[in-house]
């Protein structure tokens, strides 16, 4: 996923300084490449296709591949059985992984995931670094994602904005509103209520991250938000693809919605973020970098952590739209107001 790829480059930053003369290569999902696309720390990209991942002969042909660049050491991110399968047979003398009882012969290093945050990066980062311990003796550097834009790229975007007349001195949120699947989207009926809160509060425009087959779910949302706010509300202005998008975002003053890909992005982008969490994600894995005072998040067990005492976050996976039906508004518009305080 777009946010796992984009974390887990972090780790080039620190190898390169490590390793100023080492090859480093990244194998990633084909439609992730955007997030990290002029990474100055990363030497070649191999894509992992959808081809490859539905035909196991494709399979065998990348493992192939990976096999005759000889490389040193591999570090299994991912820790599936595709990417098992890749390390298994990549010939490298040193093979990275996490700890997993019935992978573990695959691997010559394997460590087991914290499970409780030390820092101000949250488990994402922390534990992606444990990944370079057989490697770097030396406590590696907490670094944060980051994402390269060109300059064309931004005055691009500027262009894009000023043509649809909004002001650029003036707010401008862009609402991540839908999430990855549905048991990780607010439900919309909520959503309105939150981006009324945003256009009451600051006055600002609202620009939604959507692709052409969520139209009609993001014109559901706008049709469920006051008359008021509808008109502060730029349905057609979006980003066509990844790195338009952004390019947009860059010139945003928050990035407001479903935690999720948009707000790992925008963290990485350095642009403020106000996250909704799913009932059933843990909350600290990806809460990050929160004590800069930058971003803000908010989860049901926040306001009501009697909800999930005993409960294991499987069991509410299963009941999701319950657990959302209680994470009410009401919960968190206090906290949006005051972040929103900070912006304008």
């Amino acid at each position: 996923m777009i946010g796992d790829v984009l974390t887990s480059s972090i780790l080039f930053e620190v190898l390169r300084l490590k390793y100023p003369k080492a090859q480093l290569d990244y194998l990633i999902n084909e439609h992730t490449f955007p997030v990290v696309e002029n990474n100055p720390f990363i030497d070649n990209f191999i894509f992992f296709t959808k081809e490859i991942e539905s035909s196991k002969k494709a399979l065998y042909r990348l493992a192939k591949t990976v096999k005759y660049k000889k490389y040193d050491i591999v570090i299994d991110v991912y820790s599936k059985f595709s990417s098992n399968f890749i390390t298994l047979f990549s010939g490298a003398k040193t093979k990275i992984s996490k700890e997993k009882w019935y992978t573990s012969f695959i691997y010559t290093h394997t460590f087991k995931e914290a499970k409780v945050s030390k820092t101000e990066a949250g488990l994402a980062i922390e534990n992606r670094l444990q990944f370079l311990t057989p490697i770097i003796k030396n406590k590696p550097l907490i670094l944060k994602p980051k994402i390269y834009l060109t300059s064309k790229e931004i005055v691009a975007s500027k262009e894009f904005l000023n043509h649809y007349k909004l002001d650029l001195s003036k707010p401008i949120f862009m609402l991540s509103a839908l999430g990855s699947s549905k048991n990780k989207t607010y439900p919309l009926p909520y959503m309105a209520n939150i981006i009324d809160a945003i256009v009451n509060y600051t006055n600002g425009y609202v620009l939604f991250n959507y692709i052409p087959s969520q139209l009609l779910e993001i014109e559901e949302l706008f049709s469920l938000c006051k008359k008021s706010t509808q008109r502060k509300i730029y349905l057609e202005v979006y980003g066509k693809n990844l790195r338009e998008f952004l390019a947009i975002t860059k010139h945003c003053s928050a990035v407001i919605g479903n935690e999720g890909g948009a707000i790992n992005m925008a963290k990485a982008l350095n642009i403020p973020t106000f996250s909704i969490f799913s009932p059933w994600i843990l909350k600290e894995a990806w809460n990050m970098f929160e004590d800069s005072g930058l971003h803000t998040s908010i989860h049901l067990k926040d306001v009501k952590p009697q909800l999930y005492k005993g409960k294991e976050l499987k069991s509410i996976k299963k009941n999701t739209q319950d657990y959302y039906d209680i994470f009410s508004p009401k919960y968190m518009l206090p906290n949006l107001k005051s972040f929103l305080k900070k912006l304008v």
